[in-house]
């Protein structure tokens, strides 16, 4: 009796994961895109308003940096509130992917250069305990995966639940 009660769990367990991972492949390059154009919009928009975004500073500062002073902060900071936008839509509209894909990877050097132009900001004990500002950075390093997830399925590739099928 048990033996027979144990197998028929096994079974519906084994029925119900099935179709639990199809339904993961078959919505999950786009639950990512959608969840990373949030990212994105809403990230890049608190940028547009003076004192909203956590990260204004230190975004700020790396503009000026990277652009040896040229551009201020007040004029670097929209624009990256707007490139950030785009990337975001980009995600949620899925037309030119490859490119939206080009200027997150493109963005991701400005974010991530703080390691290297500001380590004091970043790291409060080098080279493991992180600032806030640091785990703010690192957290990146999903992004940058799922972006390449992403740009894996621009030309047709898809994820398959039983790739045998």
């Amino acid at each position: 009796m048990v033996p027979v009660l144990f197998t028929r769990l096994l079974k519906q367990y084994k029925h119900i994961d099935q179709s639990i991972t199809r339904w993961m492949a078959k919505y999950g390059i786009f639950l990512l895109r959608i969840s990373i154009g949030l990212i994105f919009v809403w990230f890049g928009a608190l940028k547009l308003f003076p004192g909203a975004s956590p990260a204004e500073q230190l975004a700020g500062t790396t503009i000026e940096i990277l652009t040896f002073g040229i551009v201020t902060a007040g004029i670097g900071l929209p624009v990256l509130a707007v490139w950030e936008c785009m990337i975001g839509v980009g995600m949620f509209v899925r037309r030119y992917m490859r490119f939206t894909i080009l200027m997150l990877y493109v963005q991701m050097i400005g974010t991530f250069s703080p390691i290297v132009l500001l380590p004091h900001v970043v790291f409060e004990g080098f080279p493991l305990v992180l600032t806030t500002e640091g785990q703010y950075i690192i957290k990146n390093v999903v992004v940058i995966a799922a972006a390449l997830v992403i740009g894996a399925t621009v030309r047709g590739g898809k994820l398959q639940a039983d790739p045998g099928s």
